[in-house]
């Protein structure tokens, strides 16, 4: 029996496709490759990182620097679990990364090392996204369910309070009609929010920038001069398929709420918003790998989402204002996850992102 003839594949290929982070060094501790997994857990460039040692490419393993000479010299490598690793400049440690690390010594040509960083933090944001957008669909099938229930005896007490009004014009009581007619009014605007939207995204190639600079726009006019937008765009990222009213909406709702997180407070620098669009490689949305997606931040420095909120924020009526009614968030999450795409808060003191992560194609 002839076996088919399988199409050769490059190994660079199939270490890109992987998502696990892996670099390879030579006896400097030169990088002498990195795959698509290292650029996004880093954020450094192949291009820019080959070539240069490994902790000028990637600070994070400064630390690490002593220990791979050492693996280099003995011909040994080791294990690192559940390593901890600071980004540059962050002495605090905000923002740290948790990797298991594999170092394995290899001979390309001359004595090398093989990195393989398996990122933690990744397995807990996809479990968390899950659980995520399971509370958010229960909550919606929960509030679309009562919205339906409250419509239908809505109608019927504004129709008797028309049927009075009209049967009774020069009534005393025709104010008291009124005040029932004002109120339903109002509470079937608010079940109509509630319901949200009511038709399916209409798809079209929109640029996302193009996007932002719409919602900059609108914002910058509604604060009049109440805080400053920084914009950091990459201008690599293309087109993508989306319905460009629902990405604004969704995007103005999130910048809305940076904007009054920001009006009144007293920080220490001046009042900021940030937009910033950045591509993911390898990224996993909803439990689904995407081979590309977009990440848009609207990022505030204001004084930060309480942690015990952090989880509820994007739950229908749940606002910290009084003035509030706890709907833009959930809406914008909705609207979103109509893309394939999902939304993420993290925040503390003096720093709050929402990210809207996109499909940028096909799942993988």
């Amino acid at each position: 029996m002839k076996l088919p003839v399988l199409n050769r594949v490059q190994p660079a290929s199939i270490l890109d496709g992987l998502t696990t982070a892996i670099i390879t060094l030579d006896s400097a501790l030169r990088v002498t490759y990195l795959n698509s997994a290292t650029e996004t857990l880093f954020s450094v460039s192949r291009r820019h990182a080959q070539g240069q040692t490994l902790t000028v490419a990637i600070p994070h393993l400064l630390e690490q620097g002593m220990r791979l000479r050492r693996a280099i010299e003995t011909g040994t490598g080791f294990i690192e679990r559940e390593l901890k690793l600071r980004r540059p400049g962050d002495d605090i440690g905000h923002e740290l990364l948790t990797v298991d690390l594999t170092v394995t010594p290899a001979q390309f040509s001359g004595p090398g090392l093989v990195l393989e960083l398996l990122p933690l933090d990744r397995h807990l944001r996809i479990s968390r996204d899950e659980q995520l957008l399971a509370q958010h669909r229960a909550s919606r099938e929960l509030i679309r369910g009562l919205a339906h229930e409250i419509k239908n005896p809505l109608g019927g007490i504004r129709g008797a309070a028309q049927l009075l009004e009209r049967e009774f014009p020069d009534s005393e009581h025709l104010e008291y009609t009124r005040v029932i007619i004002r109120e339903a009014d109002r509470l079937q605007n608010l079940v109509n929010r509630l319901l949200g939207p009511n038709r399916l995204p209409q798809k079209e190639m929109v640029n996302v920038h193009e996007v932002l600079e719409h919602v900059r726009q609108l914002i910058e006019a509604e604060g009049s001069g109440s805080f400053n937008v920084m914009r950091d765009y990459d201008p690599s990222i293309p087109e993508i398929r989306a319905d460009r009213e629902q990405l604004i909406q969704a995007s103005l709702n999130i910048a809305r709420n940076a904007m009054q997180a920001l009006s009144g407070e007293m920080q220490p620098g001046s009042p900021q918003i940030t937009l910033r669009t950045r591509m993911r490689r390898q990224f996993t949305i909803a439990g689904v790998r995407h081979r590309l997606a977009v990440q848009i931040d609207i990022e505030d420095n204001g004084s930060g989402v309480a942690p015990t909120m952090i989880e509820k924020i994007f739950y229908p009526m749940v606002t910290t204002r009084a003035e509030g009614t706890g709907l833009g968030l959930p809406i914008a999450q909705y609207l979103i996850n109509t893309h394939g795409g999902l939304i993420e808060c993290q925040s503390r003191p003096g720093t709050t992102v929402f990210s809207i992560f996109l499909p940028l194609e096909q799942a993988a």
